[in-house]
């Protein structure tokens, strides 16, 4: 066996190549089409489908709950603890070593810039908004913010804190990771929400998530603000917009001190979001969501029946429809528990973001359930401060400001190492059954996998020494794998079945293809190859939404949505392809190879592993290890598709190399 670690140093920029590269669809060349050109890709259709499945599941479940008030409360506590494994392991409460670094009088409140850590060497800025003069202590409102730039700084956001210190409420808003004081990847250009994708792929195989970082930042910001002696500890609140709005909705779900929420413009329904936008950053979906059947409203439903009111805009790209659904849902659990006062709903007709209108909701709501005070709230113009004013570190960034400051991908990388000291003991220890089914439940196959498939072709071409049949294999309710058969000539003569190679190419069948190209090297020494597209390969590509530095984002966070990463689904599509060529007439079943290119290594590798009647599998350009080349190296594009979540808990690619022996080799591209 060739070592798995050693034999080939390839970049993975190289393994894993943008759209502008090789992979693009516009390479896939005419003559070996297969498929007809879809209306809509046919990948991101399979999967808006499985979504809806999963949700009209989902459906009957709520039905069932809202019988009784006590089914309700069981179904929350099933929400809390599926949430809880959706987030990944929490990190210990350490000393948050807080200080104030300066104070800012203005007219009825003051500013305190403050900075603690919520992690030993992870400095959060922040601005506490203070009434002024304090007679008692006050309610506190924790304020996450949105995807803006300057983070704590912005109009709209010190405007909601400036209205809440006004109205007697104590406001603290923090930086978020990747935004105002505290971006953690600070040779990237654009920071906010593509961070935010950047660290999750670096996160996502360690079994943590964007949200894993922003929830426990809010929930130590909520501990800062009820440690303050100007605070009452039982009366917190916690609002935020955009994407304050959905770590409003996360920490209110989990923080038992939120006496009364208030998320603006996210609130709607994850369904109604794929179907237009498109699945958001990050930090906005978890891994499994759809399989445990999640929704926005069920984490007011995790809370209920405490006070919360939803504050959408009517024309926000957060789609209305899908809002008054989640509302609807949330007054009937409401209405089961006897609290239907309890949840309320303000629209207003304007677009995304903390207008004037539902900043005053807010606080209402805030006043009405933290002070006992239902009054109108209404905002004077407020006296806003410059970035600089508000800014806690000398030098901008955290990163910058303290010699032993650790990044959220500090944190990734030191879990995946901790975790390849105990993983790596275990596996040894575990029978091949027990890893088998670990990995078969990780990539997300169904028990009993039914391979069974028909296969149509389209059409013979005709080359020097070799016919190509196009082939189109159509398992049901899956994806068309659109293939290549390439037979020597006088292979029906021969009277013997021949060797067979199963090509798998990440950048689509036809890279490999042309005339003088590696797979008529295979055919010209005499065996079949069948050259298949994997599903989001080749012909079925969905790389039209290029975001985040990743040409599969919608695709990949799909996949991880319904709890099937890409890995998993292609690996399926492989061992339907394999059982399509072992069964092929000329083809000596004993005598099959594969060969993954690229993007397709992990899935040639897990495959390879499930099926041990495969004769040899050849890796070329791929990637040696997600702790090493994902985990560590959150710059690199393309990651999305490449990744399994939770996995490094059990095993990394080199555990499976092992398993393979001198079945494996790793070689250059040719």
């Amino acid at each position: 066996m060739r070592l798995f670690h050693s034999a080939i140093v390839i970049l993975l920029v190289s393994a894993c190549p943008t759209a502008a590269g090789a992979e693009d669809a516009s390479n896939v060349n005419a003559e070996l089409r297969v498929l007809p050109d879809a209306d809509e890709p046919r990948l991101h259709s399979y999967l808006l489908d499985a979504v809806t499945q999963q949700y009209d599941a989902r459906r009957d479940a709520v039905a069932d709950a809202l019988r009784s008030a006590d089914a309700v409360r069981q179904r929350r506590k099933l929400l809390r603890e599926q949430y809880r494994q959706m987030l990944g392991p929490l990190p210990e409460r350490t000393p948050l070593n807080a200080r104030t670094v300066g104070t800012i009088a203005c007219d009825g409140y003051r500013i305190e810039r403050v900075i603690y850590e919520s992690r030993p060497h992870h400095h959060v800025t922040a601005n506490l908004y203070l009434p002024d003069p304090l007679d008692a202590r006050v309610p506190g409102v924790l304020v996450p913010c949105g995807h803006s730039a300057n983070g704590k700084a912005s109009e709209a956001y010190q405007s909601a804190c400036i209205l809440l210190a006004r109205n007697g409420c104590a406001a603290l808003i923090y930086d978020p990771i990747g935004q105002g004081e505290r971006n953690q990847l600070l040779d990237l250009q654009r920071h906010g929400t593509t961070e935010h994708t950047l660290v999750g792929a670096c996160a996502l195989p360690v079994g943590w998530t964007t949200a894993t970082f922003r929830v426990w930042d809010g929930l130590r910001s909520m501990d800062y603000l009820a440690s303050r002696t100007e605070v009452d500890p039982q009366r917190l609140g916690c609002t935020g917009n955009s994407g304050g709005g959905t770590m409003t909705t996360w920490l209110m779900a989990i923080d038992d001190r939120i006496l009364a929420a208030a998320p603006s413009c996210f609130v709607t329904t994850v369904e109604r979001v794929f179907k237009t936008i498109g699945p958001q950053d990050c930090e906005q979906h978890f891994p499994g969501q759809g399989a445990f059947g999640i929704e926005h409203t069920d984490f007011v439903t995790m809370r209920a029946p405490q006070p919360t009111i939803i504050l959408p805009a009517e024309r926000d790209f957060f789609d209305i429809g899908g809002t008054r659904i989640a509302y609807a849902e949330a007054q009937d659990i409401y209405r089961v528990l006897g609290k239907p006062d309890h949840v309320g709903l303000f629209t207003y007709d304007d677009e995304h973001g903390f207008s004037r209108p539902r900043r005053e909701a807010a606080v209402a709501w805030m006043r009405r359930w933290l002070a006992d005070d239902p009054r109108t709230v209404t905002e004077p113009e407020p006296r806003l401060q410059s970035d600089a004013a508000l800014q806690v570190t000398t030098s901008g960034q955290v990163l910058q400001e303290f010699d032993e400051e650790r990044s959220v991908v500090d944190f990734a990388r030191e879990r995946a190492a901790d975790l390849a000291l105990t993983s790596h003991a275990v596996w040894n220890a575990t029978s091949t059954p027990a890893r088998l089914s670990t990995i078969q439940q990780l990539l997300g196959l169904p028990a009993g996998l039914d391979l069974r498939s028909q296969t149509t072709s389209h059409g013979v071409i005709e080359r020097d020494g070799y016919t190509i049949e196009k082939l189109a294999i159509q398992r049901p309710g899956q994806v068309p794998q659109p293939a290549l058969l390439f037979v020597p000539d006088g292979a029906d003569a021969a009277g013997e079945r021949l060797p067979a190679v199963l090509y798998v190419d990440g950048r689509g069948k036809a890279t490999d293809a042309q005339p003088g190209g590696a797979v008529e090297q295979l055919v010209r020494d005499g065996q079949v190859v069948l050259s298949v597209d994997l599903r989001g390969y080749g012909e079925t590509t969905d790389r039209d939404k290029d975001r985040y530095l990743n040409d599969e984002f919608r695709t990949a966070m799909l996949a991880f949505h319904i709890g099937r990463p890409l890995v998993g689904q292609r690996v399926e599509d492989l061992l339907a392809a394999l059982a399509v060529l072992s069964a092929h007439r000329l083809v000596d079943p004993e005598s099959v190879r594969l060969v993954g290119v690229g993007r397709a290594g992990p899935v040639a590798l897990h495959a390879a592993v499930i099926e041990p009647r495969l004769r040899s599998v050849t890796l070329r350009q791929s990637i040696r290890s997600w702790a090493d080349d994902l985990v560590g190296r959150p710059l690199v594009p393309n990651h999305l598709g490449l990744v399994v979540p939770g996995a490094l808990a059990h095993y990394d690619l080199p555990e499976l190399a092992s398993m393979l022996g001198d079945r494996l080799t790793v070689e250059p591209a040719p």
